[in-house]
């Protein structure tokens, strides 16, 4: 039976050090609390879903949280507007505008205008170059997430083979550059729709990262006996649903994580890792 690599319980882990670590600093001795304010455009479901479960997460911490929900049908220059008020106010440490965004709203544009120093999702383009120099910065919360996932389990990576499936700005363009800095060094392919055979790379691979969005793209059959295998991506299939991971994969792999729910719990642990660091640094 493989080792599972269980993303809740290493996320409750990861809460209560950085519970500790808050409660340790100035700042929250000094009675401030990490604030977190996210805009919510339109009434997606799943969207709201997800910025539920990160407010649920502020209040298990202790932190302090704000939604702004806004109509599907605000423009593009309303909500820039919305950021820079944001940005300008000393009580919001971290902003979060959750995606997907409506169609007739840019998302680059809207990422870009959020201050680089309340980015907590990681993703402007100044905290990206940032970390492809090696300076400290607000990191990609699920390439984070993985990393850590990978290291609680003390799967080996230094010097061994990784194979990413999907070369996404969320994911794996990200995730192949954390995983080959120097206090990582691993050999990272990263593989996407221009590659005709995954096979012979998935074979010759320790460890294998999908997050592509494909029902059952990583099967038993491609993955070497005891190689590690995260699953990131998932699907729709009739209303159900599906992980890039087969079940059957677990016959083979020497880790892998559940078929749902591992890598989610711990992205949002890494957004609270990023929230307090966000707060900490503008006192």
């Amino acid at each position: 039976m493989p080792v599972i690599l269980d993303g809740d319980a290493t996320a409750a882990a990861w809460r209560a050090r950085i519970k500790a670590r808050a409660d340790e600093s100035a700042f929250v001795r000094a009675g401030h609390r990490p604030c977190l304010v996210t805009v919510l455009v339109g009434d997606d479901e799943a969207s709201r879903a997800y910025v539920s479960r990160k407010h649920q997460d502020c209040e298990a911490l202790g932190f302090a949280s704000r939604q702004i929900d806004l109509p599907a049908s605000i423009s593009q220059a309303d909500l820039l507007a919305l950021i820079d008020i944001l940005n300008r106010d000393a009580a919001c440490h971290g902003l979060i505008v959750q995606l997907p965004l409506p169609a007739h709203i840019d998302a680059g544009a809207v990422i870009e205008v959020i201050s680089p120093d309340k980015d907590v999702d990681g993703l402007h383009p100044l905290n990206l170059g940032r970390m492809l120099a090696g300076q400290p910065a607000l990191r990609p919360c699920t390439p984070s997430a993985i990393l850590a996932l990978l290291r609680e389990y003390d799967v080996p990576l230094a010097g061994r083979r990784v194979a990413i499936i999907g070369r996404g700005l969320l994911v794996g363009r990200p995730l192949a550059m954390m995983l080959a800095d120097r206090d990582v060094d691993a050999v990272v392919t990263v593989l996407h729709r221009g590659v005709a055979d995954l096979t012979p790379m998935l074979r010759d691979s320790d460890v294998i990262i999908a997050a592509a969005g494909q029902p059952d793209l990583v099967r038993a059959e491609v993955v070497r006996p005891g190689a590690c295998v995260v699953g990131v991506g998932i699907s729709y299939v009739d209303g159900q649903m599906v992980s890039d991971i087969a079940e059957d994969v677990a016959q083979v792999a020497g880790w892998v994580t559940p078929r749902h729910g591992s890598v989610g719990p711990m992205t949002r642990a890494m957004l609270m890792r990023n929230l307090l660091n966000a707060a900490l640094s503008q006192t």
